[in-house]
């Protein structure tokens, strides 16, 4: 799926290699155990251009295609999830601004969004919404050039130190069905009715926060409705979404080929019985069945992104790519600490960083339970065509 990229395209991927074998990997790990927010790495990532990564370079972005796209974000999660998250969910952002916003919403945002000068993210779910979005309760209510906003979001990744956020809210209470009346807006921070109530501790995906947000009568002008017409913001986030679910699905394929190669190279090193454990049957078998999925979530994913690339509809192929890769990240992260023994289970080794990141891909991003659902669906809507 990669033999077609351009050299453009491979430097690109190239360059990301580098700097997450150089800078990220040393560190991730120490900064990952601290729950350190990645602000020199941030720094980086902006240098590099990847806050603008799926924007159009007519508004300072890199435009990659979804194949190029995937592959970057790979790399990222392979040295630390939680840095692929500070960009990840800023993408999925951009991605619905550059589809769905009026031209003078992109030239407002874009820019500012491509150089990470605004840090972008998505506040959708709430305490009684999150794979069910239609029972949201948070209101925007018009009164002359604004909205004012009242509830409440949960696991905003970005909360903290993002600027502004693709905002779901509903327009319209009693329409029915309910998801007719849900509109998505940009909101930004600096008004006193906008508060970051607290960050989540979390079990794994540490270094970047997630947050906890309170709207009291916040204003939003009508300007940031997206797309400035109402009752359309379930079919734009939910567009986004498709795009969010090749990003998990590449970097639950990042976080197993670090798994893998961990339990690869310590397989070789580790004598038992006389041997390096890599030559015991057990061990192999597992080494066989960690890399023929690792490479065929690897495919799925770049097929998904690959369809993407041609303006096909691509739900269905992005909900399986999303499925079986996030599957075989924690089934290889779990491998990956049995070959390792007690080492795996330390904190003096990444193993275990990676055992507690990978179930977060199996639940970001729609549940995977949600993916089976949608799966099915897919295939007899297309059966029926």
């Amino acid at each position: 799926m990669l033999s077609n990229l351009s050299s453009e395209q491979e430097e690109i991927i190239r360059t990301v290699r580098t700097f997450v074998d150089r800078e990220v990997m040393p560190v991730a790990t120490e900064m990952e155990h601290r729950d350190e927010y990645p602000h020199a790495l941030v720094e980086r990532m902006k240098e590099l251009g990847l806050f603008g990564a799926n924007i159009p370079e007519a508004y300072g972005g890199l435009d990659l295609d979804y194949v190029t796209y995937a592959a970057v974000f790979e790399e990222l999660a392979r040295g630390w999830l939680g840095l692929a998250g500070v960009v990840g969910t800023h993408s999925v952002m951009c991605d619905v601004l550059n589809r769905f916003g009026t031209e003078e919403q992109k030239r407002r945002f874009l820019p500012k969004l491509a150089t990470g000068e605004l840090r972008g993210g998505l506040a959708l779910s709430e305490a009684d919404a999150g794979t069910d979005v239609q029972r949201l309760r948070t209101t925007a209510v018009r009164k002359g050039t604004s909205y004012i906003f009242n509830g409440e979001k949960m696991w905003v990744t970005n909360g903290r130190h993002a600027t502004v956020f693709a905002t779901l809210a509903k327009t319209n209470p009693d329409a029915d069905p309910p998801h007719t009346g849900m509109s998505a807006f940009v909101i930004e921070k600096g008004d006193p009715g906008f508060q970051v109530s607290r960050d989540i501790d979390k079990c794994g995906y540490k270094g970047v926060e997630t947050c906890e947000f309170v709207f009291e009568d916040l204003p939003v002008p009508a300007a940031n409705l997206i797309g400035g017409v109402e009752g359309q913001g379930f079919k734009h986030i939910m567009t986004g979404l498709e795009s969010e679910r090749i990003n998990v699905a590449a970097r639950a394929v990042g976080i197993s080929r670090a798994a893998f190669d961990a339990a690869l190279k310590y397989s070789q090193q580790r004598v038992t019985f006389g041997k390096p454990i890599c030559e015991h049957q057990a061990v192999q078998l597992k080494l066989a069945d960690m890399a023929t999925r690792i490479e065929a979530a690897r495919l799925l994913t770049f097929s998904a992104a690959d369809k993407k690339n041609r303006g096909e509809r691509c739900d269905l192929e992005a909900g399986m790519a999303k499925l079986f890769a996030t599957e075989t990240a924690h089934d290889v992260a779990l491998d990956s600490m049995r070959i390792h023994g007690g080492y795996g289970y330390a904190k003096d080794l990444p193993v275990e960083r990676y055992y507690r990141d990978a179930p977060l891909l199996m639940i970001g991003g729609g549940t995977n339970e949600l993916q089976r659902i949608l799966i099915a669906r897919g295939l007899l809507r297309r059966a029926k065509l």
